[in-house]
């Protein structure tokens, strides 16, 4: 499965991201065509594991694929307590923080092949990445395809009850770069509406301001693991780029 071109491409052109992870700060946004903007919460990705990343990381299971993991604070912290954890995610400058903390990252899109797919116990959906692709039931599709039957998938939510899919632009605050590409915002409920049929509710939480839900695939879903990869060292693979985005509300246009 390949990844959605448009999205790669915009991301590709997003020079942006790569200069602020390097730098560990923002500002950085998703720049709506009307000018309103989600900010980027950079510093917070940059930093180490917090109380709420850690309180998520207690709930994973088995072996766990961060999904979008940008900087890698949350595999870096899994690496420093032996868990065995793969961060994956299309930034050349996300994957090299990653290693730089001690954390294994792919620089490989969710869409593309990835290795143990159909046999990881958990998938992280953090800081908005339950926007990838701008298309959520695809996606989920997709981490249903890549975790064990049974599998959970922990996702961060947006604060409020929203059920977005736009289209955006990467902004440093000062000019929109590349193409626009899309983009979803989901609230808890939004969420577990896109997964009905296909997964089963585990919970759901809020902690330190942010939204959080546990869901879990159906055991009696069948896979084809046979074709799929152990988990890998760390490595750089992928020519594209991607990002993942905040959670937090949007802000008013600069």
């Amino acid at each position: 499965m390949s990844a959605p071109p448009a999205t790669a491409l915009a991301w590709a052109a997003a020079d942006p991201y790569d200069a602020a992870l390097r730098a560990g700060r923002g500002p950085l946004f998703l720049r709506r065509a009307d000018g309103w903007l989600l900010p980027l919460e950079v510093e917070r990705w940059c930093a180490r594991a917090d109380p709420v990343d850690r309180d998520v990381l207690d709930r994973c299971e088995g072996s766990v694929l961060d999904v979008g993991c940008g900087p890698g604070r949350l595999v870096a912290e899994l690496a420093s307590t032996g868990r065995p954890a793969l961060g994956i995610d299309v930034s050349e400058a996300a994957v090299e923080h990653t290693v730089r903390l001690g954390g294994q990252a792919l620089r490989r899109s969710v869409f593309e092949p990835l290795p143990g797919e159909g046999r990881w116990d958990t998938v992280l959906l953090m800081d908005g990445n339950i926007g990838i692709g701008g298309d959520p039931r695809a996606l989920l599709e997709r981490v249903a395809g890549l975790l064990r039957p049974g599998g959970l998938l922990i996702a961060e939510t947006a604060p409020a009850d929203v059920d977005e899919r736009v289209r955006v632009h990467i902004t440093d605050a000062h000019a929109a770069t590349g193409d626009p590409f899309p983009w979803a915002r989901l609230g808890t409920r939004a969420l577990l509406g896109y997964a009905q049929g296909c997964w089963e509710r585990d919970g759901q939480w809020t902690a330190g301001g942010r939204r959080f839900a546990a869901l879990r695939s159906r055991s009696s879903r069948t896979t084809s693991s046979s074709s799929a990869e152990p988990p890998k060292r760390t490595a750089v693979i992928s020519s594209q780029r991607a990002r993942n985005t905040s959670a937090g509300r949007p802000v008013a246009d600069r």
